[in-house]
């Protein structure tokens, strides 16, 4: 079987650098470490994809948000939920295991945005999950049994952890979410065989600290800079690339100055929790412009030379281009409409605040494009080296903003603004998926979601392919060059996770995870009262 050959060292750190390049198994989140979601299978193309049929289902008895990735390693796939971690036959979908997790009751009143888990990660023997009330565990891949357990953060603040760890040269590495509570956001290393604290960095400055001159007083503590999905990683330069979250509160009146580090990229040792390098999307962030969905790493042609770059769809509706060694920025563009700011200055890399930003920061009632859910929420976009473009779903939407006082209670949202939702348009579609120039902003062709916009994640395959989901609950591939949708099934709820690609015994497979939820069923929209809850994950093969 293609998935096992070399399984027996499958969870090395050499093999974990090996992922993207070995698709008969999906070792990281992200299908590589440099977070592509790119595979070069392509027993399943664009000739024959109208043949893909469902192989098997497997109910998660869970009728929360399903956002997990799939792992799969040496014949088992690994899924979670909030409160349970599952092995698989990846071939016939048979439990081989299940672990439930107790979870304290009042949890369910804390977590921001969902009740829900990203996934895991493996190393040598053990599997790595994070869980609702803030704790990092590890368990043994072949039972499940766990091994050891480490508090992160106190969940009755309003802490959270939701998303899968990342293991970047030998240290488990986890953040956290609760930005909207007040709190104080933070990346952590942990030993994998020991769970023994290793490091901590805060992503807000404290006074003593390099950045702590850009928050007054002490509102740093409660600044907000939530670390709440996985990062990336370069074992060449050995530099992981995390993205942070919002300030808090969103009222930017109340935290005046820059305040690092929310809203940015940080490129960090892995070994220490050393900072490299940082890049700033938005400063002073009203917005809630998230910067969490760290981007891609990709090495493209720029100029007539090839360079190493990180690339990320932000939230604020601009599609960044860095120099993933030193931070330098090549390209800023915006990929939708975007009316807070005009530009991005390339030579200072500060955005160039339009009137509209003005008027915000000075109280009065405004319309802000991109929404609060921003021009691309936090699932990821993947690439395709071959068309060289970067496939999202991305959102037409804006919101009212009007600043309010903000009042911090523990364990409540602390905004400081008047929070109405967001505003759709009434005449055109409310998000596409949109295959993008990273270097332009701009699409070369996008495919409209007609219902409602699509929260799921992408995956790129060799075969010309892009496969992704609706809120609705159908399954789908779409041509990679020119948008047309080539295939569609209609899963048992929406989808608003990750899929992945793998190969055993010379076969091609496309695994998903299905449950409506997430940021969007939050926001209230009715329509989704029409989609039926409850988890499941599908496997997709040719017919």
């Amino acid at each position: 079987m293609a998935a096992l050959i070399g399984s027996a060292q499958a969870q090395s750190a050499d093999d974990l650098k090996r992922d993207s390049a070995t698709p008969g198994d999906v070792l990281t989140y992200g299908m590589g470490y440099n977070n592509q979601r790119y595979s070069p299978l392509k027993q399943i193309n664009t000739k024959n994809v109208g043949k893909l049929r469902p192989v098997w289902a497997y109910s998660l008895n869970n009728s929360q948000s399903q956002e997990s990735q799939p792992i799969v390693y040496n014949g088992v796939m690994y899924v979670t939920t909030h409160n349970s971690t599952v092995a698989l036959n990846p071939v016939s979908g048979k439990q081989i295991w299940k672990q439930d997790i107790e979870l304290p009751q009042d949890v369910f009143k804390m977590a921001c945005c969902g009740i829900l888990n990203r996934g895991v990660a493996i190393y040598e023997g053990k599997l790595f999950r994070s869980t609702l009330d803030a704790h990092v565990m590890a368990m043994d891949l072949k039972t499940g049994k766990q091994l050891w357990k480490m508090k992160a953060a106190d969940y009755q603040n309003g802490q959270a952890m939701t998303s899968a760890p990342l293991i970047a040269n030998g240290v488990v590495i986890t953040g956290i979410a609760g930005g909207e509570y007040g709190t104080r956001g933070f990346i952590d290393g942990w030993d994998p065989e020991t769970g023994k604290h290793l490091w901590k960095f805060y992503t807000t400055a404290a006074p003593d600290q390099k950045g702590g001159d850009t928050w007054p007083g002490d509102t740093h503590e409660k600044g907000g800079a939530p670390t709440w999905l996985t990062g990336a990683y370069d074992p060449d330069l050995d530099l992981v690339y995390w993205g942070t979250g919002n300030g808090g509160p969103w009222n930017p009146n109340a935290r005046k100055g820059d305040n690092l580090y929310i809203a940015s990229v940080l490129a960090m040792r892995p070994k220490t929790g050393e900072l490299v390098w940082h890049y700033q999307f938005s400063p002073n962030d009203p917005y809630d412009y998230d910067a969490t969905e760290v981007g891609m790493l990709v090495d493209m042609k720029i100029g007539g030379k090839t360079r190493k770059v990180l690339t990320q769809a932000n939230r604020n509706g601009f599609m960044y281009v860095l120099d993933r060694a030193n931070g330098e920025l090549l390209a800023a563009n915006p990929y939708v409409k975007v009316n807070w700011a005009d530009s991005i200055d390339l030579k200072t890399g500060r955005p160039v605040h339009s009137e509209i930003d003005k008027k915000a920061r000075a109280g009065e009632d405004v319309e802000i494009f991109p929404s609060v859910v921003g021009g691309k929420n936090w699932t990821p976009m993947s690439w395709n080296p071959s068309t060289g473009l970067a496939y999202a779903n991305t959102l037409n939407m804006s919101w009212p903003y009007q600043l309010a006082k903000p009042e911090y209670k523990k364990g409540e949202w602390y905004l400081g603004v008047n929070f109405r939702g967001v505003t759709m348009p009434k005449d055109e579609p409310h998000g596409y998926l949109s295959a993008i120039d990273p270097m332009t902003g701009k699409s070369k062709w996008q495919m409209a979601w007609p219902a409602q916009p699509s929260m799921a994640g992408t995956l790129s395959t060799g075969g010309d392919l892009v496969f992704t989901g609706a809120a609705t609950g159908e399954f789908m591939a779409v041509d990679a060059r020119n948008g047309k949708k080539l295939y569609e099934f209609l899963t048992s709820s929406g989808i608003i996770g990750l899929p992945v690609t793998y190969e055993i015994g010379g076969k091609q497979y496309v695994t998903v995870v299905s449950g409506s939820g997430g940021v969007w069923a939050l926001l209230g929209d009715e329509r989704m009262s029409q989609v039926p809850a409850g988890g499941s994950v599908w496997t997709f093969a040719l017919d």
